[in-house]
């Protein structure tokens, strides 16, 4: 019951950060709370408390493991489960806070690789890697005097105010 109850609280816990990311971008509110690591320091505390409570002598070599049959009996394992969903959700938004402070900082746009950040993290990186790529490659097309005078607030496509 308690193990379902901090997984659950953990899942709802990051919505809000990464709805502000995606759908508030250039909002004072929003920039002001993605500076903050507390989010990350509350979710990597549960993501210990989770590990630490649940190590065991077997899941202790089944972590140790590099064998593909060790690490699926380990993630059988409910509490074992939840504690890598919740390494998920910390890696996931701390890459999400990145993409979405490039966007900030290049006027990049971001939310699709934010949505797909959200979802499966490694994708919306890949997303967001290719995107600026593409986004470098058509900025050295502009003029020299419309780059010059480009602010990331003014090219960020989709964004809201």
């Amino acid at each position: 019951m308690m193990l379902e109850l901090l997984f659950n609280a953990a899942n709802l816990f990051v919505l809000p950060f990464w709805a502000l990311m995606i759908f508030l971008p250039n909002w004072g509110m929003t920039r002001r709370v993605m500076q903050s690591y507390l989010p990350f320091v509350a979710l990597a505390g549960l993501y210990v408390y989770l590990f630490a409570s649940n190590l065991t002598t077997t899941s202790a070599q089944d972590f140790a493991s590099t064998q593909l049959a060790d690490i699926a009996r380990l993630f059988s394992n409910e509490a074992i489960a939840a504690t890598g969903w919740v390494h998920y959700l910390v890696m996931d938004l701390f890459v999400g806070r990145w993409i979405y402070w490039e966007g900030q900082r290049t006027g990049v746009w971001t939310v699709h690789s934010l949505a797909l950040c959200l979802f499966a993290g490694p994708m919306g990186l890949l997303s967001h890697l290719v995107t600026s790529w593409l986004w470098r490659g058509k900025s050295t097309e502009t003029a020299p005097s419309e780059a010059a005078t480009a602010s990331p607030d003014s090219t960020q496509v989709g964004s809201s105010t």
